[in-house]
C-alpha cells in the first residue's frame, strides 16, 4: 500500500509493505537521502556564475553531487554506528535504523563500504579530476575524525561542520573549472556556522529536560553562550550579504539591485530565530527547511528574486 502525505510545498511517500521492503525502507532511512540536500551547495558555483542552464557543466556538477552524497551517506552510517547507544536515550535519534536495532551493525557496514566504493569510482573515473578525488578523501579522513575525536570539543565541532559546506562548493566550483569567489566562501562559512550553533541549542535543551548530555562538547556550551553566538554570526551573516550585494564587482556583473535579495536573507535568518529560540525547535535544518512553509517560502523568494536579477535584468 502506498500512502503519499503533502507535507508542506515537499511530498513525502510511505510505503507499507512486507519484511524485505522495510528493510530496504530502513537502509534508505540510514543513509539519510533527505540530508542529500545539504549538497546542493555543489551546485552553487553554477548558480552565482550564471552558468546554472549550461547543460554540460550541471551534468558534471551532478555527477559529483552523487559521488559527494554516497560519501556523505558512508560517514553518516560509520556516525551512527559510532552513537548507536547515544542514540537510544535521545528523544528524536532512538528511531535511527541502527540504534532501534532495525538494521544489524554488519549490515550497515556492508552498505558503509559499498557507497563508499561507489562514490571513489564516480569521482575517479567518471569526473576525471584528480582533485575532486582528493576533496571527497579529504572530506570523508575529516569527518571520521570528527566522529570519534573533534566532536568531542566545543567550537571545533561546530567549525568542522562548516568547514565541511565551503569542501562541497570547493568540489562544485572543481568539478565545473569555476573560480570561487571570496563572498561565496565566507557566506557558506558564516551560514553554517550559525545552523550548527542551533543544532547544538537543541542539545543543551534536551540536557536540560532530560538531563541526558548526548555529546562530551556540551561542556563548552551553554544557552547564553550560544544565543549570543548565533546573534553574533547572524549579525555577520546578514552584512556580509549586504556588502556583497553592493561591492563594485557584483554591481558591474548583476546589476545595482541585487541587493533587494538581502531582505529574504534577512527575513529568513529571523525566521529560523523565531524557530531556535521561540519554538526550541532546531534539532535539524534539513527537517526545519522540510516542514516549515514560512521558511520554504522564503527561500523560493530568494531564489526566484536572485534567478531574475542574475539572468533576466541584464
Amino acid at each position: 500500500m502506498v500512502i503519499i502525505k503533502f507535507n508542506y510545498l515537499f511530498v513525502s511517500i510511505y510505503i507499507s509493505m512486507p519484511y524485505p521492503t522495510n528493510i530496504l525502507i530502513e537502509l534508505i532511512k540510514l543513509i539519510r537521502i533527505k540530508h542529500w540536500t545539504k549538497n546542493l551547495f555543489i551546485f552553487l558555483p553554477l548558480f552565482f556564475a550564471g552558468e546554472i542552464t549550461s547543460i554540460e557543466l550541471f551534468v558534471k556538477a551532478f555527477v559529483v553531487f552523487v559521488a559527494y552524497s554516497f560519501a556523505a551517506s558512508s560517514v553518516y552510517i560509520i556516525n551512527d554506528l559510532n552513537d548507536a547507544e547515544r542514540d537510544r536515550v535521545h528523544p528524536k535519534k532512538k528511531d535511527r535504523p541502527i540504534a532501534s536495532g532495525k538494521i544489524k551493525p554488519l549490515t550497515a557496514w556492508i552498505t558503509c563500504a559499498l557507497l563508499m566504493l561507489a562514490s571513489f569510482a564516480i569521482s575517479i573515473f567518471i569526473t576525471d579530476i584528480t582533485f575532486v578525488t582528493l576533496i571527497i578523501l579529504y572530506y570523508v579522513v575529516q569527518n571520521i575524525l570528527y566522529t570519534f575525536w573533534f566532536k568531542n570539543y566545543a567550537i571545533v565541532d561546530v567549525s568542522i561542520i562548516a568547514v565541511g559546506f565551503i569542501l562541497r562548493i570547493l568540489v562544485g566550483g572543481c568539478a565545473t573549472g569555476i573560480d570561487l569567489s571570496h563572498w561565496i566562501i565566507i557566506l557558506t562559512f558564516l551560514l553554517s556556522i550559525f545552523l550548527a550553533l542551533g543544532k547544538r541549542r537543541d542539545d543543551i535543551i534536551i540536557l536540560q529536560q532530560t538531563n541526558n548530555k548526548l555529546r562530551k562538547s556540551l561542556d563548552g556550551y551553554n544557552l547564553i553562550f550560544i544565543d549570543i553566538s548565533m546573534g553574533i554570526a547572524a549579525t555577520i551573516l546578514i552584512i556580509a550579504y549586504l556588502m556583497y550585494t553592493l561591492s563594485p564587482e557584483i554591481i558591474d556583473r548583476f546589476g545595482k539591485y541585487m541587493y533587494v535579495t538581502t531582505f529574504f536573507v534577512f527575513i529568513g535568518i529571523l525566521q529560523y530565530l523565531k524557530l531556535t529560540q521561540v519554538n526550541k525547535n532546531s534539532s535539524s535544518p534539513v527537517k526545519l527547511l522540510l516542514s516549515n512553509l514560512f521558511l520554504q517560502l522564503i527561500i523560493i523568494g530568494w531564489i526566484g528574486s536572485f534567478v531574475f536579477l542574475l539572468y533576466f535584468n541584464n
